[in-house]
């Protein structure tokens, strides 16, 4: 197949690689395709082309029908065997795929690979369809659905801008030792926060970092956001809540815990308008404008 706008990939920031070198489009065969990144898969399914798909990571869970697909691995824990052995004919990842060993053994097998940019905004989602779109060759499905997507998460964030008073959310990644993992800025986790209309609490430094109980107090958190890990989600919050840290929030004053599934929270694929819409009516509830 050819990519008949290669440049204009590489411009969205596409990187293309085959042992070190820039793939050409004669090199593309793009009927079996292993997807690492569940927006990656996601995206594939919303196209149309899920048939390409031979396997998937550990993180595309969605739709249910992936699942049915081999399993090669976490994203960042990638099983190079598990991918070889379903014989792909090209692999498209997220960025941040790996580890590089795992990487190193893929491009030794000359198994072409496209990597796919993680922006956590509503462009870095559109972009990710581009691309797709692109590599797939059926750039009219994929402009058909970036402006579906588009219009979508436009009207998901219009929501709260008439919110006045910002809820400050702190995001909770798992607590370890009674040690609260908690998100920065430059996350997943802080991107989904803004475009539902609050404030991440904490912006001291970038992506995930244990607190300490000092820090947690002084964030103030109006509202504790969590993924939702299945079971009883009463008994999650009440978890949270007796955290001594936690404790001392308003959140806590409040009982104010919003678990939500966390690939549909943080996937950053086409289903982020409707996590949006959620989480705001979480935050804000009948504050929301019509």
């Amino acid at each position: 197949m050819k990519l008949r706008r290669l440049a204009g990939a590489a411009a969205l920031g596409v990187a293309l690689a085959m042992l070190g070198s820039p793939l050409r489009a004669q090199d593309y065969d793009a009927s079996r395709i292993v997807a690492i990144g569940g927006s990656v898969t996601e995206i594939i399914y919303a196209l149309g082309e899920e048939e390409r798909l031979i396997a998937r990571d550990t993180t595309s869970v969605f739709p249910e029908a992936a699942l049915e697909l081999p399993d090669v691995g976490y994203i960042r824990q990638l099983s190079p065997e598990g991918v070889i052995s379903v014989d792909p004919s090209l692999i498209i990842a997220l960025e941040g795929s790996g580890p590089p060993e795992a990487v190193e053994v893929l491009e030794k097998a000359s198994i072409p690979m496209v990597t796919v940019p993680d922006r956590y905004d509503r462009e870095g989602i559109l972009e990710k369809i581009r691309i797709v779109g692109d590599v797939l060759d059926v750039e009219d499905k994929a402009a058909a659905l970036t402006a579906e997507t588009d219009t979508d998460l436009k009207a998901a964030e219009q929501a709260t801008a008439d919110i006045a008073e910002r809820k400050k959310v702190l995001f909770v990644l798992s607590l370890q030792g009674g040690r609260i993992l908690a998100s920065g800025t430059n996350s997943a986790a802080d991107g989904i926060i803004s475009m539902a209309g609050g404030v991440n609490a904490v912006t001291e430094y970038e992506g995930y970092k244990q607190l300490t109980d000092e820090a947690v107090i002084e964030a103030a958190p109006d509202v504790i956001l969590a993924m939702d890990r299945g079971g009883d989600h009463e008994t999650q919050a009440n978890d949270l809540l007796a955290h001594p840290a936690i404790a001392a929030t308003p959140a806590a004053k409040t009982g104010s815990v919003v678990r939500m599934d966390g690939a549909y929270l943080l996937g950053f694929g086409p289903r982020t308008a409707a996590a949006v819409r959620d989480l705001s009516a979480a935050l804000y509830g009948d504050a929301l404008a019509d």
